[in-house]
């Protein structure tokens, strides 16, 4: 055998020793742990899809609204009947005592069947996030609206990129992972908040760029306001009931 072939050969070894090696530490060998990572923390999910996970904040259970306070301070007003929280039209947006940045929301909505009434006046309400960015809430089955104004729009910014809502008095549900705007050091935005959203298991926003506060006059743009605020719940008049409402804080 010639000093050529040899020489060949043992490329071929050196080249195999370095493909095993590549591959090894794509299976999770070095590649995975030379960052020295810490294992993920452990959350423990509820019995059902719709429960709590072990890190989630419950928001409402059923039971009392002691996590929610009127807008503008002091009980909220709004009444708890078999386990659901239902607005009282008049009395004012409730939000929870406790701010937030980005998270995680389960929340379920049921709006009532109503008589007449059309565009934004059936079973109106909403969610807002750090009291500014709003999902809608409205019967939009059977009922037409402007299209960033149905229910699951990021409201006057981006329609839901399907209707997945079910008929009146019936329970419907969000989930929705929403991102806290990033700030410079002055307060300026350098990165806009986002939303996605599964609406009744349906993906209706994925990673939706929020343009600013929703809901005031175009074009929108965002206010200062704190790294974490309360979370919202609209009265708009109409007598939409919740339930089963459990939040996850995300990041730091």
């Amino acid at each position: 055998m010639t000093c050529r072939m040899v020489l060949k050969r043992m490329g071929w070894v050196v080249w195999g020793v370095l493909a095993a090696g590549v591959m090894w530490g794509i299976g999770g060998g070095v590649w995975a742990r030379e960052g020295g990572e810490a294992a993920p923390r452990v959350v423990r999910p509820g019995a059902t899809d719709d429960a709590p996970p072990s890190d989630a904040v419950v928001l409402f259970d059923g039971r009392d609204l002691s996590k929610w306070e009127h807008v503008g301070g002091g009980a909220a007003k709004w009444k708890v009947r078999d386990g659901q929280m239902i607005v009282v039209p008049g009395t004012g947006d409730i939000v929870t005592r406790q701010s937030y940045g980005s998270c995680q929301l389960h929340i379920e909505w049921m709006v009532p069947h109503e008589q007449g009434g059309s565009g934004q006046h059936v079973g109106n309400s909403g969610i807002k996030f750090q009291t500014q960015y709003e999902i809608q809430v409205l019967e939009s089955h059977d009922h037409t609206t402007r299209p960033e104004g149905q229910a699951g729009a990021i409201y006057a910014q981006h329609p839901p990129l399907v209707n997945a809502c079910r008929p009146p008095n019936v329970w419907q549900s969000y989930d929705i992972v929403f991102l806290a705007p990033k700030r410079d050091g002055s307060g300026k935005v350098v990165e806009p908040g986002r939303f996605t959203v599964f609406q009744n298991g349906v993906l209706i926003h994925h990673n939706a760029k929020i343009l600013g506060k929703t809901g005031g006059a175009p074009p929108p743009r965002y206010h200062d306001h704190a790294p974490r605020m309360p979370l919202l719940l609209q009265d708009h008049g109409h007598a939409v009931r919740y339930r089963n409402i459990w939040l996850r804080q995300l990041g730091a």
